[in-house]
């Protein structure tokens, strides 16, 4: 089910493998590398290979295709801006391009993006059906207040109902995921307050008292 894959709406592929890298090492995923050879009998679709060449410039369809639908990616995107909004700390997940990442995520060939695919895609049609039936309306269409009513219900399995189980899993993985990809962008790190490999102040040496203990001489220039 392709939509709009124009390389204006994509994602550039270094950023996808980063992200997909970032998140593997943070929830200890096997390394993308060693999934290769796995997902191509898994799949027809083309993997990166062993060694990426990240100098070329790839089309969309080179790898694998999009397949969120247009009602999905919207989804995606209410639910994402819905756990991470717009706010003195930063923009909204939308802005830094979390729910492209998701649709990368769900296409992408490797078992562990297949597995989770199989979780999210029937999470979001959930999400879906139960706001249709509390406010008649689509997921993306409802207020602030009717979304939260919902993920309320879903946000913590622990404390979720029996009958809301299946969809409080699914709310777990997508926030992972929404989280992991939000906070590998640069508003991200400002969010946090990640400066970076960055020298924070002026270093003039080590301190007189400490040079004075070891017996060191300070060389003033």
């Amino acid at each position: 089910m392709n939509h709009d894959e124009s390389s204006s709406s994509r994602l550039p592929r270094r950023t996808v493998l980063k992200w997909f890298a970032a998140i593997a090492a943070a929830t200890q995923l096997p390394n993308l590398g060693s999934t290769v050879e796995a997902a191509a009998a898994a799949s027809p679709a083309k993997g990166y290979g062993m060694d990426p060449d990240l100098s070329k410039f790839y089309q969309p369809g080179d790898f694998w295709p999009l397949t969120l639908t247009p009602v999905q990616r919207e989804t995606v995107i209410a639910l994402a801006d819905l756990i991470l909004p717009a706010d003195h700390l930063g923009p909204a997940a939308s802005a830094v391009r979390v729910p492209e990442f998701i649709d990368e995520w769900v296409s992408a060939p490797y078992p562990q993006q297949q597995k989770d695919r199989e979780a999210l895609l029937p999470g979001l049609q959930w999400l879906e059906e139960e706001a249709q039936k509390r406010f008649s309306k689509k997921f993306s269409a409802l207020s602030e207040q009717q979304k939260s009513a919902i993920a309320d219900d879903i946000c913590w399995p622990a404390d979720a109902k029996p009958e809301f189980k299946k969809a409080a899993a699914f709310f777990q993985k997508f926030r992972s995921l929404a989280a992991s990809a939000y906070y590998g962008t640069e508003a991200g790190w400002k969010a946090i307050g990640y400066i970076g490999n960055v020298p924070l102040v002026k270093f003039d040496g080590p301190p007189p008292e400490v040079l004075a203990k070891l017996g060191v001489e300070q060389t003033v220039k």
